[in-house]
């Protein structure tokens, strides 16, 4: 039996294309033509042996063939860089300090450490867990090297937007939400303290809704939050990022919420030309979010041809 050995770049593109959402996005980060994109494409399905893509509507939509793909794709294209990396930076020294909001504790934080660490054990990284008050601040300042920090529209100098990332109504995983509508009571709102960028997002959406609300729960940390949405305190306001399995977005219209607005999500630089180290470590930082965006959003489920 023939073996198959796929190709790295034609993959890329596939991942890429599949990160974007749009393979035209897709040929401009990656400086090729449309013409050559779908060709690579077609040489993947080739390669594959089975259709990777089925047309829905105007876009196109993975098959089951398809999303098994997409998961070794990114994982070869993961080995191959940290083996780029490690080969090509051995003496990779120094000191990086990086700043993360809660949300990307657990889902991001292991995978970029274990991986850099993997890559680069001789250079040192300094995390800081803190709010997006703080983060903004000391990457300012120059305590932080990087920062992955939510967005109110604040820029700093050196700064890259990653994306849009929508926020849900969080209830408890089990039984009903806290709270409808239909009941008459003020909602029971369940929030970080302020002040809180999803907090104020909330209370805003709210009020031009017309619903009234309290506070019902304020927590200094985010897994106080999510004790109290689990155990049915009140509804909080998060993104679909790291949630938890004792909790679950809620419908708005199942209950009478309003919809809530999209987040942006921004890594913050202290330096415009960082050192080795800190491009190596911002470059899995992005890496690492966009596949969680990924996993965790499911707007992408099709993509434009």
């Amino acid at each position: 039996m023939r073996r198959t050995i796929f190709d790295l770049d034609v993959l890329r593109t596939f991942v890429t294309g599949m990160e974007l959402g749009n393979f035209a996005k897709a040929s401009e980060r990656l400086g090729r033509s449309t013409s050559a994109v779908s060709a690579q494409l077609k040489k993947l399905e080739e390669q594959a042996g089975t259709p990777i893509f089925r047309k829905a509507g105007r876009g196109l939509a993975l098959t089951e063939a398809g999303e098994t793909m997409l998961a070794y794709a990114r994982r070869l294209l993961e080995l191959n860089d940290d083996a780029a990396a490690a080969v090509q930076s051995v003496e990779l020294e120094g000191w990086v300090r990086l700043g993360l909001q809660e949300d990307f504790g657990e889902n991001v934080l292991p995978d970029v450490l274990g991986r850099f660490a993997r890559a680069h054990p001789k250079v040192r990284i300094e995390a800081r867990v803190v709010r997006n008050a703080e983060l903004i601040e000391r990457v300012t300042t120059g305590k932080l090297d990087l920062a992955l920090a939510w967005s109110d529209g604040t820029l700093t100098a050196h700064c890259e937007k990653i994306g849009e990332v929508p926020m849900r109504w969080i209830g408890p995983a089990s039984g009903a939400a806290a709270w409808n509508a239909a009941s008459g009571e003020p909602l029971p709102l369940a929030s970080l303290e302020a002040p809180c960028l999803l907090r104020t997002a909330a209370t805003n959406a709210l009020d031009r809704a017309n619903i009234a609300w309290r506070l019902s729960f304020v927590s200094p940390s985010l897994g106080g939050l999510w004790a109290a949405t689990a155990a049915g305190l009140g509804i909080t306001v998060r993104t679909p990022i790291g949630l938890p399995a004792k909790v679950r977005p809620i419908a708005p219209s199942s209950v009478g919420l309003p919809q809530l607005p999209s987040l942006g999500l921004v890594l913050h630089r202290a330096e415009a030309d960082p050192d080795a180290a800190t491009s190596r470590l911002a470059s899995l930082v992005l890496q690492s979010v966009r596949d969680a965006l990924f996993d965790a959003v499911p707007q992408r489920e099709l993509i434009s041809a």
